[in-house]
Formats: C-alpha cells, sequence, structure tokens
C-alpha cells in the first residue's frame, strides 16, 4: 500500500463517527405542498380561479366565505394575484388562499386540521410621509406630474378636479407650473407600500394661479375647496371626460358631414374610441338608445328641468337603463363614432326646458364654507403651509400619526 493510502485510512478512523458515519435523512412520509400564483383576467372571478386550479367546489365556497370577512374578493381587478397553496395529491385539497388587496395588507384564510377555515390579515408598519412634486407644463398636465414622481392616479383624480375651474384648451399653456402635496406610505425598511389622498395642489397659469385643498367636514364628507373655502365641486362637470380637446364649440358653423350651416347645439370633444365618458351631474337616464345622426346616445335628467344628451357614443356602460340614478363622475358610455361622424368624438348638449344652452357656461356655483367647518379648513390650510415649508430642498418630510 502507497503512503497516501495509508494516510488516507489513518484520517477516515480519526473523523469522530457521528460525522464519519451519520446516517441518511429519514425519508419524507408526506408529499410537499405546492403553491401557485394565479393572474386574474378579465372576467375571471375568485370561484372560476379556483376552479380553474382544480380545486372542488365545496372547499373553493367555505374558504371564499371565510375570506368575504376580511375581503370582497368581487374587488379582484385583472392583473392581481392570488396565491394558493395545495397538496400533491390526487385530488389536491386546497390549504391557503393569499391575496394582497394593496401594498402592506396581506390577507391569509388557511385551512384547520378538523376542516374549517381561519382568515386573518398582517398590515406592515407604515409610516406616513408628506411629498411634494413640482415642474412645468410641457406636452400636457397629466405627463408633466407623472413624470414630477405624481402617481398616475392622483393626477388623473387632480385633472377631474380642476376640470371644474380650468378649461385645458384655453388656459393652460406650456411653461405653466404646478406644485402637488400628496401622502406616501413606507414601511420600516423604507421601502413604498404606497400612496395617500392629494392634500394640496397649486396651478400657475398666465393670468391667474389655483389653489385648492382636499378637506373633510364635520359630516365626514370629503371635497375640494379653493383658498377662501368655495366647493370645487359644482352641478354641472364643464367636460365630462379627461384628456379631451374641444374640436367644435357652441353656435353656428358649417357642418362637416352636410356641407352647410347649421347650428351646432353642444359641444364636441376630440377624443380617442373607447374613452370613458361620465355624467356631468346628479340625475336620472331618461335613454340610452341609437338615435339617427346622433348615434349611441345617452339622454339624462337632471333638477331644475335640466337635461344633458351624450352622443356618438361607442357603447354605453353596463346596466345602464332609463330609470337609472347616477351620480356625477359616473361612467355612462366610451367616446366613439356612431352615427353621423367624421371621426371618435364626443357630442356634448345641455337643455334647459327643452331649449339647448351653451353647456361651458352652464356651470353652477356649489356651497361654501362656514362656522365650524371654516374654522377647521383654516387651520388644516395653516397646517399644510407650516410643513410644506420645513421640507426646504427636499420632496418629502415624514409625518406624525398614520
Amino acid at each position: 500500500m502507497r503512503l497516501s493510502a495509508i494516510l488516507i485510512v489513518i484520517a477516515a478512523h480519526m473523523i469522530p463517527a457521528h460525522v464519519a458515519r451519520a446516517d441518511p435523512p429519514p425519508a419524507t412520509t408526506e408529499a410537499p405542498d405546492e403553491e401557485r400564483v394565479l393572474i386574474v383576467r378579465s372576467g375571471d372571478t375568485l370561484a372560476r380561479l379556483l376552479d380553474s386550479a382544480g380545486v372542488e367546489d365545496a372547499a373553493a365556497a367555505a374558504a371564499i366565505a371565510r375570506l368575504t370577512t376580511l375581503y370582497r374578493p368581487t374587488a379582484l381587478r385583472p392583473g392581481d394575484e392570488v396565491a394558493i397553496r395545495l397538496t400533491t395529491t390526487d385530488p389536491a385539497i386546497l390549504l391557503e388562499i393569499e391575496v394582497e388587496p394593496e401594498l402592506g395588507r396581506t390577507i391569509r384564510v388557511r385551512r384547520q386540521a378538523d376542516g374549517t377555515w381561519h382568515a386573518d390579515q398582517v398590515v406592515a408598519p407604515r409610516q406616513r410621509f408628506l411629498v411634494r412634486a413640482e415642474g412645468t407644463v410641457d406636452g400636457g398636465l397629466f405627463p408633466a406630474m407623472t413624470r414630477s414622481g405624481v402617481p398616475a392616479g392622483l393626477a388623473l383624480s387632480l385633472i377631474r378636479v380642476l376640470g371644474h375651474q380650468v378649461d385645458f384648451q384655453r388656459d393652460l399653456q406650456p411653461g405653466d407650473r404646478f406644485s402637488i402635496l400628496f401622502e406616501r406610505f413606507r414601511d420600516s425598511e423604507g421601502d413604498i407600500l404606497g400612496h395617500g389622498q392629494m392634500l394640496r395642489a397649486r396651478l400657475v397659469l398666465a393670468r391667474q394661479t389655483i389653489e385648492i385643498w382636499r378637506h373633510k367636514d364635520d359630516r365626514g364628507a370629503t371635497e375640494w375647496f379653493d383658498r377662501d373655502g368655495r366647493s370645487l365641486r359644482r352641478s354641472f362637470l364643464r367636460t365630462p371626460l379627461d384628456g379631451a380637446r374641444i374640436s367644435s364649440g357652441y353656435g353656428m358653423r358649417s357642418h362637416p358631414v352636410l356641407g352647410f350651416n347649421r347650428m351646432h347645439k353642444g359641444v364636441d370633444f376630440a377624443a380617442p374610441t373607447g374613452t370613458r365618458v361620465y355624467a356631468a351631474a346628479d340625475g336620472t337616464v331618461v335613454s340610452a338608445r341609437r338615435e339617427g345622426g346622433y348615434g349611441l346616445m345617452v339622454r339624462l335628467r337632471h333638477a331644475g328641468g335640466v337635461e344633458t344628451r351624450y352622443a356618438h357614443l361607442s357603447r354605453f356602460a353596463r346596466g345602464l337603463a332609463p330609470g337609472r340614478r347616477v351620480r356625477q363622475g359616473h361612467v355612462i358610455g366610451a367616446v366613439g363614432s356612431t352615427g353621423m361622424s367624421t371621426g371618435p368624438h364626443l357630442h356634448y348638449e345641455v337643455a334647459v326646458g327643452g331649449r339647448a344652452v351653451n353647456p361651458s357656461r352652464h356651470v353652477q356655483q356649489a356651497a361654501r364654507l362656514g362656522g365650524r367647518d371654516l374654522t377647521a379648513f383654516r387651520a388644516r390650510q395653516r397646517d399644510l403651509d407650516r410643513l410644506a415649508a420645513t421640507l426646504g430642498r427636499r420632496d418629502e418630510v415624514a409625518l406624525a400619526g398614520d
């Protein structure tokens, strides 16, 4: 035997028995669980997702019933994820469902040993921050705001609010500036969990400066108000859709299809097919049908003998029918080019007592704060101004509370 071989044998005898002669790990008697992530598609329900994963109907129904104590499965939207855990047996047994309705909030339902289901939720500790975003309008207000760091959802909400006061076609010019304060939530590691509410916005135009504040009154209702405490909410929206341009105003014009002059009884907004159309005010659906050259048209009846009309739509909102009540901002249809039309746009009319009026001028004033509400509003203004001043050159500052 060579020396190297002798040394190997000696070394083997010197290794402790529990290391050199370790027993193999015991064989696993239980099959491992399987985890899957299900992606919600258009038209999916949670029950349908579980069925597609092979979960038995009875188990799915029991798990969903327990889940609804903390979360409404109907709140699922296309693109959302649902994590499930199953046994690898045949048939598979559902063990757990997990959803994350928002960053930092996780809801789980777990199967217990006796076959019942238990639901719980975990909310990650979070801290609230005040964020300032500023920028210059270049290529549109919405892209300018998102480039400055304003979340897209908050930017769209603000545009709808400002639509009560600003004619984006005439008033907004390149070089106009904006400054926005909104909430941001971070976890203990500093990672962003999500965003809260927009609190204050300032829009500096060539001819005026608009400042608005978000305020909750003593009844719990939240609205936007100007510096003097006047609500921005008007009885009628100036523009019943987002991101559109006026392609034809109210009054006499040469008809683009018929070729001769005639009265244009509304305002046309050019927008891509499918753009959502909103109810301009609270009201009741009179009709939703095809009406000759108007194409697909919705008529809404409002207080004071006012009727609004929305024509050339590509489709109606689901469930829209005569007699149904709608609120201001409720989606009633989508832009199209049906009827006598040369391209996708919304034709919007306002009639008072059956007579057409200029929609651009039919924007009634809303209420003004007073008493304790006005006092609380003034205090909130001072607090936000003070906090904004502490930002200095920073874009974010921690806020007390959640």
